[in-house]
């Protein structure tokens, strides 16, 4: 009989005795942020996102460090793995079941990707125009870009960041880098060299990754603008990645001279957006289709995913 009520004992009290030990051993919200403030303010640096925007959504993201994909992949943001991811993998249940998430060595990892998903997608690069001790206009900004779905997404981050007192880690910090709209807006260029410059030319040559540009107007063509700038059809279809000769749409760049091997140092990758074509992402940088293909390993008529990186200077690793 005592033997029967020290089993039973046992039996209620070790699951009794592990909630304990799960309980005492998660990390609190200010662990958490004591934890990553510094690389926060390290991607913030890097990047030109607020720590304190960061953090938050480490915070939310995470649940406070303590989720699956955070303790058991390092994966604070719950990012994807996409079609590029080479590394290693977890399956977790979300918007379906047992979806694939990136796993990381280290938490490094998960911030640098978060920093760059941002950073390298065009519809939050506005984003890096707004003051980066504004975490309010910022916390809106996401709702405003969709990163979340959840309606109140914008109310929670701000509520951490001020509980919290997260603005501080935004104060002081020297940004290493200029905002994508600075490094990608139109550059006015000289004429090209040669007897094409004593030709009266009304439109304006830009210039993007050293390369001269202009943009196309109503009902143009590449053979008008061959015509125009005294450039062989043929060649000018070339430095283009176009197939043939075609209407082109009001306001769309069209290349006089041929696209760089690879891109500016400061646009190492960029992030499919929903159909974006890779064509499409080797006209907006000013870079061989050919060598997009060749870096990230796509054959012809392959096309990157939504969210995928794209290595613009050199190839991903396999």
């Amino acid at each position: 009989m005592r033997y029967s009520r020290f089993l039973i004992l046992l039996l209620f009290s070790a699951p009794l005795a592990t909630m304990a030990q799960t309980v005492a051993s998660a990390t609190t919200r200010a662990e958490y942020i004591a934890l990553y403030k510094d690389l926060a303010i390290r991607q913030m640096k890097e990047s030109g996102i607020p720590a304190s925007i960061i953090l938050a959504q480490g915070c939310l993201e995470s649940g406070n460090g303590n989720s699956r994909l955070s303790v058991e992949a390092n994966n604070h943001f719950g990012i994807k793995c996409h079609q590029s991811w080479t590394g290693e993998r977890i399956y977790h249940d979300d918007d379906e079941r047992q979806e694939c998430f990136r796993k990381y060595p280290s938490p490094e990892g998960s911030f640098r990707d978060h920093s760059d998903f941002l950073r390298y997608r065009d519809r939050y690069k506005f984003l890096f125009d707004l003051q980066p001790t504004d975490y309010k206009a910022w916390a809106y900004g996401l709702k405003k870009a969709g990163y979340a779905t959840n309606p109140e997404y914008a109310e929670r981050l701000i509520k951490i960041i001020e509980e919290n007192q997260l603005y501080v880690y935004d104060t002081g910090v020297a940004i290493e880098v200029p905002a994508p709209s600075v490094i990608e807006a139109p550059k006015l260029a000289e004429a090209p060299h040669g007897k094409r410059d004593v030709i009266n030319i009304s439109r304006d040559i830009y210039e993007r990754n050293g390369v001269r540009y202009v943009l196309a107007r109503t009902n143009d063509t590449y053979a008008k603008i061959a015509i125009e700038y005294d450039i062989k059809l043929r060649r000018i279809l070339s430095f283009n990645d176009a197939a043939t000769d075609m209407s082109l749409q009001k306001g769309q760049v069209v290349y006089i001279e041929a696209k760089k091997r690879k891109a500016a140092k400061l646009q190492p990758v960029h992030i499919a957006d929903k159909g974006e074509t890779l064509w499409q992402i080797s006209q907006h940088y000013a870079v061989k289709l050919s060598s997009l293909r060749k870096f990230n390993y796509l054959q012809n008529g392959q096309e990157p995913v939504e969210g995928q990186a794209i290595y613009m200077r050199h190839k991903m690793a396999k």
